[in-house]
């Protein structure tokens, strides 16, 4: 009972941090000075107060592509004066939904692609998924262990069999199940620390496992935001960068896969029935 008033003191506190970070929004980006009457200035000063009231209700976790691109635009109109403020509400939300395990990263990867561009993006996603996963090993590891014994035994079971059988190459084990998800990022995050994974070696394999999938969704944000129209989209250099895209991001699967038919015990595990779908990573 301690344990789970103390992961609900520490959900409620990050939730109140994230709530009030997005509440208060500095104000937006100063349009050209013109001349005014001191009524007019009033006016608009009004205005621009029910303008960031209204912007601050509309910061929330995307749930489908057009609330992704609506708010793309949103952060990137403030970004252009107020870029540590963006930055520091990207991040936290990020974490937040890495830390409390929260399906739908996937969306957070795409608006750093639209937000910060390629290779800004990328750096960001791979350090914020890993310090997220962390701190998701942290608070299970704190917290939820027997909670989630409790709840999935035969998942935990059917994954420490795994993990012991590997022990000898546990790394390349890890970067596998972050390559081929047979089992629920989340799953895992929560589980390593039953497991008896060292917290660095499951730093590494995050980071390195999932930087593939990461490329991939922010290198989409960064498409999009210089997409027009639908032909766009289709025109041969878009086509040619995305072929190009994909053979990058399934190289280090493909090495993983044939080192792990050689030299990992997998038997097994696909049948356990953690599949999932990677848009819950």
């Amino acid at each position: 009972m301690r344990s789970l008033a103390g992961l609900i003191a520490v959900i409620v506190t990050a939730t109140f941090y994230l709530y009030l970070l997005s509440s208060y929004l500095p104000p937006g980006p100063q349009l050209p000075k013109q001349d005014h009457e001191e009524d007019t200035a009033k006016s608009n000063g009004e205005d621009s107060q029910s303008e960031m009231e209204t912007a601050a209700s509309r910061l929330k976790f995307p749930s489908d592509l057009d609330e992704l691109k609506e708010m793309a635009e949103l952060l990137q109109f403030y970004k252009t004066e107020h870029t540590g403020y963006v930055l520091l509400l990207f991040c936290s939300a990020y974490l937040y939904k890495q830390a409390f395990a929260i399906p739908g990263s996937s969306f957070l990867n795409i608006l750093a692609g639209a937000l910060f561009g390629t290779w800004y993006g990328l750096l960001l996603a791979c350090v914020l998924t890993t310090v997220g996963a962390t701190l998701c090993f942290l608070l299970s590891q704190a917290f939820g262990k027997q909670h989630i014994v409790r709840l999935f035994p035969d998942k935990v079971a059917m994954l420490q069999k795994k993990v012991e059988e590997n022990r000898s190459s546990l790394f390349f084990f890890l970067l596998f199940l972050r390559f081929f998800p047979m089992s629920p990022n989340w799953f895992l995050n929560m589980t390593s620390p039953i497991l008896n994974i060292p917290v660095t070696l499951f730093f590494m394999a995050v980071f390195i496992g999932l930087m593939p999938y990461n490329f991939i969704c922010v290198q989409t944000g960064s498409m999009l935001s210089h997409i027009s129209s639908l032909d766009d989209l289709f025109s041969w250099s878009v086509v040619l960068k995305l072929l190009l895209i994909a053979c990058v991001a399934l190289l280090p699967g493909a090495l993983i896969r044939k080192y792990s038919t050689r030299h990992l015990h997998l038997d097994g595990l696909e049948s356990n029935g953690l599949r999932q779908d990677k848009k819950n990573r």
